[in-house]
């Protein structure tokens, strides 16, 4: 994949004019007909005019969202735009990169997340991550799992009924329960995926944010994890960065399309594009630089 924008004076008149033909060929699934989603988002993360700078470099700029509860949001753009940059500001996971600093509001509920009297663990907690490589600890499928419980200071009256819960919300238990005490090594690379889903939902999130899930995965894999990512969305909010662009038509209700436009220096700055239903996105983009990308003329 290339990092280009395009020069949109070569892109076809026809891009994006009202009543042209189309030439999207990513079809919509039914995975996330369960529910469509409501005219606007509800608002459980807000973000307004978000910068995220890296020491002196603008690597995001201007961006406004609001992620709505119990949906799926995908973030979609060639590879630099800043997708991942403003998923990791969402449980500011951007803290632990030096340099790194945040302008702008990032709300969650109305609160401000980076106001110095939030307590930044309170904040991981309830808006877990799940990285784009598994990344299980060298401990026993059960320690992963109880993990996360043990280290926020969470005092369930049983903690065995915490890890079972937990994998069986990541569809796992069957396929694990005669083997806690195993090494979590040991599994295939979607069950550790999906192990790692369980030590998120072990601490009782709100919100699972995603980057790129499936990208080390196969596709029978990859099938678990979107059909795991639509069951959750009836308990947890879930905002996924993807370069899979099937992904997002299948699973999400929401897109939203960023790119990264040049400066007079040179310096390429995150941008979002677009933002809207997925099915608008993907079926009838309002900017030609989304619809350029989705089927494929630059990214």
């Amino acid at each position: 994949m290339t990092n280009v924008e395009p020069d949109l004076d070569t892109v076809p008149e026809t891009v994006g004019a009202p009543g042209a033909p189309h030439e999207i060929h990513v079809e919509l699934g039914d995975r996330t007909n369960h529910r469509a989603p409501s005219a606007e988002p509800d608002g459980v993360i807000e973000l307004r005019d978000l910068e995220v700078f890296y020491d002196k470099f603008r690597a995001v700029s201007g961006v406004n969202l609001v992620f709505g509860s119990k949906e799926i949001t995908a973030l979609i753009g060639p590879s630099g735009c800043g997708k991942s940059t403003v998923l990791r500001c969402l449980n500011r996971m951007n803290d632990l990169v030096p340099g790194a600093h945040v302008m702008g509001d990032v709300r969650f509920h109305g609160v401000d997340m980076y106001d110095a009297s939030v307590d930044v663990i309170e904040v991981r907690r309830r808006i877990g991550m799940v990285f784009q490589k598994p990344n299980p600890f060298p401990k026993s499928i059960y320690d992963n799992v109880a993990y996360g419980p043990r280290v926020t200071g969470m005092k369930p009256k049983n903690m065995d009924d915490v890890v079972e819960q937990a994998l069986h919300g990541a569809a796992l238990w069957d396929e694990v329960k005669d083997k806690l005490k195993q090494s979590a090594y040991g599994l295939s690379g979607g069950q550790q995926q999906r192990l790692c889903i369980a030590r998120t939902i072990a601490t009782s999130p709100e919100v699972i944010l995603m980057d790129e899930p499936c990208s080390a995965l196969d596709p029978i894999a990859t099938a678990k994890i979107e059909d795991l990512m639509v069951d959750l969305a009836k308990t947890y909010t879930i905002i996924i960065v993807t370069h899979n662009m099937q992904q997002a038509a299948r699973v999400s209700y929401r897109t939203a399309f960023f790119t990264a436009a040049a400066d007079e220096h040179g310096q390429r700055t995150g941008r979002l594009v677009e933002f809207d239903s997925t099915s608008k996105i993907f079926g009838n983009p309002s900017d030609k630089r989304t619809e350029a990308y989705i089927t494929g003329r630059f990214g």
